[in-house]
């Protein structure tokens, strides 16, 4: 698993905002910014798949100052998502959803530029992520200082903390819903 591997739900980045409790809508005061999108890579118009990489790219690799494998091949495996919220044509804040073997969802490579942070947008990822994933557990890979914030989506520590590329990290869980 590479750094933000399958989950970057390590911590949208360096700064997680503040958000909505309403989901599938962007934070409180927003202006500009629209619904989720979701797509699949090979489906996606190349100037969004082009923001969303390089988006991944200005902050997991340039600002957090970690060269690691974004590319790693889960984001053209059947079933994985691309989630994201624009402004202006502009990618603001991306995350990924995966289908893990054991069917749990992966929630990962979640984060918001740098000016868009502090307003809900990779909340408001997470909860539509939640919602796609239709009740099946769903699990991240959290930067350690962001296991706080990733709780209150329902998330639990499940296993040892790890360092990942040089960055604490803590396995979390979320339990699907009993039929």
């Amino acid at each position: 698993m590479s750094a933000r591997a399958a989950a970057s739900g390590d911590g949208a980045a360096s700064s997680h905002p503040a958000s909505s409790d309403r989901v599938g809508e962007v934070g409180v005061g927003e202006v500009g910014v629209g619904e989720v999108r979701v797509g699949v890579v090979g489906e996606l118009d190349p100037t969004v798949l082009f923001g969303i990489l390089r988006l991944r790219v200005d902050v997991f690799v340039v600002e957090q100052q970690c060269p690691y494998p974004d590319l790693d091949g889960r984001d053209v495996e059947p079933g994985a998502r691309m989630l994201w919220l624009e402004r202006g044509g502009e990618v603001v804040a991306t995350a990924r959803l995966l289908r893990e073997p054991d069917g749990a969802a992966r929630i990962g490579r979640v984060v918001t530029a740098p000016a868009w942070r502090g307003r809900g947008l990779a909340a408001t990822l997470i909860r539509r992520a939640l919602e796609l994933s239709a009740g099946r557990a769903a699990v991240l890979d959290a930067q350690s200082h962001w296991e706080h914030w990733y709780q209150r989506f329902g998330f639990v520590r499940d296993g040892a903390e790890f360092v990942e590329d040089g960055i604490p990290h803590v396995p979390m869980r979320r339990a699907g819903r009993v039929t």
